[in-house]
């Protein structure tokens, strides 16, 4: 049977890469999406069948997942449902024979993570171990990507406003989380039943990324550090939900606690190449601080 891969999240920052990286080998890619928009149109023009469906509707799953050799799914962290979805995608994927499966988790699941999302992620984890599909699963450390959610205050006001004080974690970008996600998808061969922690090339505290941030912007980005209280009352006001707050919440007492801490090369173990610098991503995406 030829090879077909579903990629849930598909326009999101490790979809997207991991579709257009699949379609670059000839590897035919249906990309899940929750609406058809300028994004999924770029996927499009690259080859991808595009679908719409939601990760929390059985048959949408049981429809999308119908020929498909491999699937990688991911959830989003921003809202709850993650086992629903889990347990939907399994019952679809067995009905369809799917022989291989790329899970995107995080570096804080873990049964005793004080973090609800992340205590869901293990849990998922867990779920998909136990149906019998071979699975790949990924934890990677903060994604680059979370920047943006501070980028007002460091474009306006020339702060990083965080709660991570004390932590001291290796950002790592989509675009390599979306390359390990194509290469472990296109050549399974001793990654089936892996757990993959994954990490950028540097530990940076986050006085150490302001510091980055002003050299690369031309101007002093201070930080201002932040308890999580006051980190959650300002996702509050910028209505995230209370399941994304109380995730932020908790991962911070892991990152503060060192949780966050570590090094390795599995990117580029697994892909043949570096993965980008916290500098290489403001720089790619400068426009967004600056």
């Amino acid at each position: 049977m030829e090879k077909k891969v579903l990629i849930t999240g598909a326009t999101g920052a490790t979809g997207k890469n991991a579709t257009a990286n699949l379609l670059a080998q000839q590897i035919p890619v249906r990309a899940l999406v929750h609406k058809q928009d300028e994004r999924s149109d770029q996927l499009k023009n690259l080859g991808a069948e595009i679908v719409e469906g939601d990760l929390t509707d059985l048959d949408a799953m049981t429809q999308a997942l119908q020929g498909i050799t491999s699937a990688y799914f991911v959830y989003p962290i921003q809202v709850p449902g993650i086992l629903d979805a889990t347990a939907y995608f399994i019952q679809a994927a067995i009905e369809a024979k799917v022989g291989h499966i790329v899970n995107m988790s995080q570096r804080t699941s873990r049964r005793e993570s004080p973090s609800h999302g992340a205590q869901n992620h293990w849990i998922s984890e867990r779920l998909f171990d136990y149906s019998g599909i071979p699975v790949t699963h990924l934890r990677p450390t903060l994604f680059a990507e979370w920047l943006q959610y501070f980028s007002a205050e460091i474009k306006h006001n020339n702060r990083l406003l965080t709660p991570f004080t004390e932590a001291r974690y290796a950002m790592v970008a989509g675009e390599d989380t979306g390359r390990v996600i194509s290469t472990v998808i296109a050549q399974p061969e001793g990654h089936l039943g892996q757990t993959y922690e994954l990490y950028g090339p540097e530990e940076l505290t986050q006085l150490e990324v302001s510091q980055i941030l002003s050299e690369e912007l031309g101007k002093t980005i201070s930080y201002v550090p932040m308890d999580a209280g006051s980190f959650g009352e300002v996702l509050k006001a910028n209505q995230f939900t209370p399941y994304f707050i109380q995730h932020a919440e908790g991962i911070t007492k892991d990152f503060n606690e060192g949780f966050s801490n570590g090094m390795n090369d599995n990117i580029e173990k697994i892909t043949g190449r570096k993965p980008l610098s916290i500098r290489d991503y403001i720089r790619q995406n400068i426009n967004l601080f600056n």
